[in-house]
């Protein structure tokens, strides 16, 4: 492997950012350049060169993925050395271990509840319907408003302040207190507290902060310039005055403005360290010379802190084509007939393609078009495994067997399956919960509900949170995997499923499901030989991106289709974006300068993600609302070296013969099909 080889086999560039300990770094690495391996050797070269125990470093990403497989590189390159304790983390990951630590701190009680968006999303709409008028843009308008003000740094208070006269954000601002105050109650965090609530903890706690400083002796941090100001302070908080900092990131890919990524956090570093040392890495291992002076070209169109250009050993490679279609429709079937023109004349697989876009509505043509000829593909970015309901169902009984008070979870499966507790009298006990303060868990003993609910009602509703009572007493024994899997029998689970699946064969994939659930948390019970509790496995459920393991396991021999967002740190020996139009790339939304620098750091994300061809393709007409309009070829275009880029299509270029051969090449094709 890449990653096993010592430090001495590293380029000059790389090797000083490994050996680099004396104080804080940033490593300013180019797509391609390794960085991944620097970040890994690093970790190896301070737990054998240095002397850090493992227990005192951490590593944080953004993905889970990212996580797991710079965890898998630094065990294969502590070869013979313990790597237990060894923190390679998300972001939110390595927040929840802290929160798990010091929630007395901030008031918590232990077992708390994780909220995600959906979750988040259902608290706000009752309250936006109890107190707002509005429908579901509004709610997840509130939503988008809440997480921003949070990822800012800014409390309830601070957000009314801010909000000024207008009406809209004072609105936003009213619900947020009132958001908070019910997460409160119902001892639960969505995903923005999980690192806010950190950054508050080592602010108005000095010794906290300090034992999390003695604790974590040496940070590294990945993808630097995805980091919002929570992250930011995070990152501030941990490393304190001793600096033994490095951090790798490349603002030429930040592409996530929208949730909250301020790339100027790399500038910010030279001003909070100024002993900084930038170590820059240009050299690309990836791509062809073609394509990289294609991306340097596109780039520096951008204003920049920090100059680089990348280049590579690689060779030149093939000219950028660039295919400008009749319609939306004739793109999609030029795009498949070249991938089964490529795939015919030089027998590799289908996974060494990409289509990459814009946006998910795109990728409608090509899927019919590559399924009328065949061929495989998957499509990036499909349902979760915890969008299930099935899954949720039974993750929100497990929430709240270990955190009665998530109201959320009560009100999800109080009735599933059916348990004869109706609509009125959930809320009957919503309005005693509220004046006593209570959670619907707790108010559901009290004597005063008697006054409220029929004794049928109160009987079902006792039976249910007893049950509860049961099951969190077995937990909190140790229980985990038992309580996990009778739970489905005991509520009978099965037999809801089935009854309410549209057919057998839905029923059956919905049981897979839960036993698939079953089977995942058995194994994170067992992880790394130590036995977890059911907190500890629904709180790492909770932040668990299933979604990308299964996708790596299953999505074989298959055409990719995807986002250009989700295209970011994988690579394709040959890429097509598609949709290279002004108001698709850039965006029609982004028109003023800061928005169309992200949207030409997207396309140049895009164009990095291949190794050995490259084409970009636009449509001179495009359906639109189901008429024909006239569309513009992206200005990130005449952005290219137009002395390296092949036209074809409406503008082809190609020779007769280039053109006998891709035709000969698609029949073969056919007649593959038809025997």
């Amino acid at each position: 492997m890449l990653s096993s080889r010592p430090v001495s086999s590293l380029n000059p560039s790389q090797r000083a950012a490994v050996k680099y300990i004396d104080g804080p770094l940033l490593v300013l690495a180019g797509a391609g350049s390794g960085k991944t391996r620097v970040i890994t050797q690093k970790i190896a070269y301070l737990v054998k060169e240095c002397g850090i125990s493992p227990t005192n470093i951490a590593a944080v990403t953004f993905t889970n993925k990212a996580a797991r497989e710079m965890k898998t590189r630094v065990g294969g390159l502590l070869q013979g050395k313990d790597s237990r304790g060894l923190k390679v983390s998300t972001f939110h990951t390595l927040g929840l271990n802290i929160l798990k630590r010091e929630h007395k701190a901030l008031g918590y009680k232990p077992g708390f509840s994780i909220f995600d968006a959906q979750d988040s999303q259902q608290l706000l709409r009752e309250l936006t319907r109890k107190h707002f008028s509005g429908g579901e843009d509004q709610v997840q308008q509130m939503q988008w408003q809440i997480s921003r003000w949070k990822n800012d740094l800014l409390s309830p208070e601070q957000a009314l302040e801010a909000a000024g006269t207008d009406a809209n954000h004072v609105a936003a601002a009213v619900l947020y207190e009132q958001y908070a105050r019910h997460m409160k109650a119902y001892n639960a965090l969505d995903f923005d507290d999980l690192i806010l609530l950190p950054v508050r903890l080592f602010t108005g706690n000095p010794e906290v902060r300090e034992a999390w400083q003695n604790r974590i002796r040496y940070l590294l941090v990945d993808e630097y310039q995805d980091t919002n100001a929570t992250q930011y302070e995070l990152v501030r908080h941990l490393v304190g005055a001793r600096g033994a900092l490095t951090v790798v990131g490349d603002d030429d890919q930040s592409i996530y403005a929208w949730r909250g990524a301020q790339p100027q956090n790399l500038v910010l570093l030279q001003k909070d360290y100024p002993k900084l040392q930038v170590v820059k890495l240009e050299q690309n291992y990836r791509s062809a010379g073609g394509i990289l002076k294609a991306a340097n070209a596109l780039i520096a169109n951008n204003p920049h802190v920090f100059e680089k250009s990348l280049w590579s050993e690689l060779g030149f490679g093939e000219p950028i084509r660039v295919l400008g279609a009749r319609s939306d429709e004739n793109e999609a079937e030029w795009a498949v007939s070249d991938i089964m023109h490529r795939h015919f004349t030089q027998r590799g697989n289908y996974s060494d393609y990409a289509i990459l876009y814009r946006g998910n509505h795109q990728s409608r043509p090509f899927e019919r078009v590559l399924r009328e000829h065949r061929i495989p593909y998957f499509i990036s970015g499909g349902q979760s495994f915890f969008a299930y309901t099935e899954v949720k169902d039974l993750m929100a009984y497990y929430r709240l067997i270990v955190n009665p008070d998530d109201d959320s979870a009560f009100l999800r499966v109080v009735n599933t399956p059916r348990r004869e507790i109706g609509p009125q009298t959930l809320e009957q006990l919503g309005q005693y919960a509220n004046e006593r303060q209570l959670s619907l868990f707790a108010a559901s003993f009290e004597l005063g509900l008697e006054q409220r609910l029929s004794p049928r009602a109160v009987g079902n509703l006792r039976r249910f949170v007893e049950w509860l009572v049961t099951m969190n007493d077995r937990a909190l024994r140790g229980e985990a995997m038992d309580v996990v899997k009778d739970v489905v029998r005991d509520i009978d689970y099965e037999l809801w499923v089935t009854d309410n699946a549209a057919d057998q064969a839905s029923g059956e994939r919905k049981m897979e499901n839960v036993n698939e659930l079953i089977a995942w948390l058995a194994r994170l019970a067992q992880q790394e030989g130590e036995e977890k509790s059911l907190a500890d496995l629904v709180a790492t459920m909770t932040l668990m991106d299933v979604l990308e393991r299964k996708e790596e396991e299953g999505a074989g021999d298959r055409v990719a289709l995807m986002t250009l967002h989700a295209a970011k740190g994988l690579e394709f020996p040959h890429v097509y974006i598609v949709g290279m139009e002004e108001d698709l790339l850039p965006h029609r939304n982004s028109i003023d300068p800061a928005a169309i620098e992200e949207e030409r750091r997207l396309a140049y994300v895009g164009i990095t993600r291949a190794q050995k061809t490259l084409t970009l393709t636009y449509a001179t007409r495009r359906k639109k609302q189901g008429e024909l309009v006239e569309t513009e070829p992206s200005r990130f275009i005449s952005e290219l070296p137009q002395d390296q880029l092949k036209f074809e299509g409406v503008h082809s270029t190609a020779t007769p013969e280039e053109k006998k051969e891709k035709g000969q090449a698609h029949l073969a094709s056919l007649r593959g099909m038809l025997k």
